[in-house]
């Protein structure tokens, strides 16, 4: 299948890659002229602005968006709204807010042109483990694009299946799932980050007091020095708490078990607040995810081990730079 792709950064080159192996037909294009060079060099078919990537295309077209949520990735369906025709689609594979994908929608189906977002988790791995995808949009779009989503998804790999799905979605066995209408894909990957910033701030938390149980304001007796990267490593055979965010955890720990290469800066990419936002607009309560937001505002201004390993994980799975400058 013909796919074109705007936006090759860590995740949208990696998308065209992985499709590409799986025999599909990429055209991509991005600012970066050497993003785009090094992607044609990998068998794809590289585009010199978005006019053109539409000429390559052949009808119906689907364009996949891969570009920062709100100006870029507004700016850029808004062009491309008016170099498509009806009958073709738009994908949005970024961390647009889901509001803003409903309206998107209904304005382009007055042109004729299908609007699908694509709430896509996998990070820097994504090439290698695939990617776990909750999509959003009218079912005709969505079905004709399925081979595009099942070369991307991961599969089944050696996850077991869970008792009792017979009869339900194959698809979302193998990674990736049709949410609902427009905006819901957003909004199921919108609370998937949310739901990650609390698990991180529980893993820092828990290793922030592991790590200081040999202060000196305890009596010597009590006093441990505890081995951060041999926990991680221990923990991640056989425990209730192992998860992909605590083996992140244990090649950061591996390297340095002082974290001293992070700052303890610790941004928030817009998800998390999308979500506490939507808990209170649904009168949701939202202790763990609203504290773990705020944590992450509070490390801006003072840094502690635990915000080290914050910055540590968000490296190790999305690429994330907050490096000591």
């Amino acid at each position: 299948m013909q796919l074109g792709i705007v936006g090759l950064g860590r995740m949208g080159g990696n998308i065209a890659r992985r499709l590409t192996k799986a025999g599909h037909a990429c055209v991509v294009w991005d600012r970066n002229e050497d993003a785009v060079k090094g992607l044609a060099a990998e068998g794809n078919t590289g585009a010199s602005g978005l006019a053109d990537l539409v000429a390559r295309l052949d009808a119906p077209r689907a364009v996949w968006v891969m570009l920062p949520a709100g100006g870029p990735t507004e700016a850029t369906v808004t062009e491309l709204a008016a170099l498509l025709a009806p009958g073709d689609i738009i994908i949005d594979g970024g961390n647009s807010f889901y509001k803003d994908d409903i309206r998107r929608a209904a304005s382009l189906i007055e042109q004729g042109i299908a609007y699908v977002d694509v709430g896509t988790s996998g990070g820097v791995w994504g090439l290698e483990r695939g990617y776990c995808m909750m999509i959003g949009g009218a079912k005709a779009a969505v079905d004709h694009l399925d081979p595009i989503f099942a070369a991307l998804a991961p599969g089944r790999g050696e996850i077991a299946l869970t008792p009792g799905r017979e009869g339900r979605d194959k698809r979302v066995e193998q990674g990736y799932m049709h949410a609902g209408p427009a905006g819901s894909g957003h909004f199921v990957k919108m609370v998937h980050n949310g739901i990650e910033y609390g698990l991180m701030q529980a893993y820092a938390e828990g290793f922030e007091i592991l790590k200081h149980k040999d202060s000196t304001a305890l009596p010597e007796n009590e006093r441990f020095s505890l081995d951060m990267a041999d926990i991680a490593e221990v923990w991640r055979r056989g425990s209730v708490v192992s998860s992909w965010l605590l083996d992140l955890t244990a090649i950061a720990l591996t390297k340095d078990d002082t974290l001293g290469d992070f700052p303890g800066e610790v941004a928030d990419s817009g998800e998390g607040r999308w979500t506490v936002m939507a808990a209170i607009e649904e009168a949701v309560s939202a202790e763990v995810l609203s504290a773990a937001l705020y944590t992450r505002f509070r490390s801006r201004q003072e840094h502690t081990f635990g915000e080290k390993m914050l910055s540590a994980m968000r490296f190790q799975f999305g690429g994330h730079t907050e490096f000591k400058k």
